[in-house]
């Protein structure tokens, strides 16, 4: 009787096993994860378990060049070589489509709006896929990237992939020289960035208040996001979602752009979730991870507007000197960083600082 009574036990566990390993097989498959725990009961994995829910994610853990970094500016390697970058629109403005993804605020760009960069670090043509807003509950998480440490209230990134080898970002996302991010650092004033201004004013971000909800915008001029400022910085690092594959450019301007008070509390208003669901705030990013194994390099250039769309081959760097030299700082108030540190640091043994070196701080 006790014989027959294990096996039924044994039988039930494997059938309840069994059967639920499909599920979360076909959840995974369709973007199974999130940035923090869901309230509902249903565990999703969130960034440290990324790499262990699907072998396809390992590189979320292993990877050896994973993004956002924390970049500690007086350990980067300057690279006389590194050409200007160019954007290119078409001289039109451009239209697209904003939604709330339960995970990012996104505009997506009409596909009959060509907007590509070349040049800097690029030796191909880039072109836009997506504007990507991240944000934090507070004021000092909002950045995926820290800057020596610490955060910023969000970060703007501008997605791009390889125009000149593969037919769509699908593609070149999970190959070499696939994907181009600008990004941008946001931090508060009283007066806020035109193109951002124009994604999170009331009319329009009240529009995607829920998970799915989406909002046409058209009249869109790109350049307005870039901010004024003739320096960048860049490295060679990964996608920061899932499969976090090490296919990214990585170019930081080297100035912030800026959103209202009201702005900020507007996008932290914002639910991931559907409205009929308990309401949790999408202000949440992924980690940084320590950037040992990323190399930084600041330029001097200026993002000029460019009629050409492919750049020249960039030159290999040469060797660099180390020197130390002090930063340009405009106004010490504007660059002053609040809130704590995350993160982890640039191992100092690789990296150099080298004339000339006011490429490396926000201004």
């Amino acid at each position: 009787m006790h014989a027959v009574w294990d096996i039924s036990v044994i039988l039930q566990t494997y059938i309840i096993c069994t059967s639920s390993a499909q599920p979360i097989t076909s959840k995974i498959d369709a973007g199974w994860w999130a940035y923090k725990d869901v309230v509902q009961g249903t565990f999703v994995p969130v960034p440290s378990f990324w790499g262990l829910v699907h072998s396809a994610w390992n590189l979320c853990a292993i990877g050896k060049r994973q993004s956002p970094i924390d970049i500690e500016t007086s350990h980067m390697i300057f690279d006389p070589y590194l050409t200007p970058l160019r954007l290119n629109t078409g001289g039109r403005k451009m239209g697209g489509t904003m939604y709330n993804t339960g995970r990012h605020v996104s505009l997506r760009p009409d596909k009959a709006h060509l907007v590509n960069i070349s040049g800097g670090p690029l030796g191909y043509s880039y072109r836009l896929e997506e504007v990507r807003l991240h944000f934090g509950s507070e004021d000092s998480q909002g950045s995926e990237h820290l800057l020596n440490g610490q955060g910023f209230p969000g970060e703007v990134q501008l997605i791009h992939y390889n125009q000149d080898l593969y037919a769509n970002y699908t593609e070149a996302a999970k190959s070499p020289n696939g994907i181009a991010v600008v990004s941008i650092f946001i931090k508060l004033s009283e007066n806020s960035n035109a193109f951002l201004n124009r994604m999170l004013n009331r009319d329009t971000i009240t529009r995607i208040n829920y998970k799915h909800d989406a909002f046409l915008l058209m009249g869109l001029n790109i350049a307005d996001l870039y901010p004024d400022t003739t320096r960048y910085i860049t490295y060679e690092g990964s996608i920061t979602i899932p499969p976090c594959y090490e296919t990214s450019t990585w170019i930081l301007i080297n100035k912030p752009v800026y959103v209202t008070q009201m702005q900020m509390h507007s996008l932290r208003l914002l639910s991931q979730n559907e409205p009929y669901k308990i309401f949790l705030s999408m202000s949440d990013n992924t980690p940084a991870h320590p950037a040992s194994a990323a190399a930084l390099h600041p330029n001097q250039h200026q993002l000029q507007q460019a009629g050409s769309r492919l750049p020249q081959q960039p030159r290999p760097p040469p060797t660099v000197q180390s020197e130390s030299v002090a930063p340009e700082v405009e106004d010490e108030k504007d660059v002053k960083l609040q809130g704590h540190g995350r993160g982890g640091r640039i191992h100092s043994s690789l990296f150099h600082t080298a004339k000339p070196s006011r490429a490396c701080c926000l201004t």
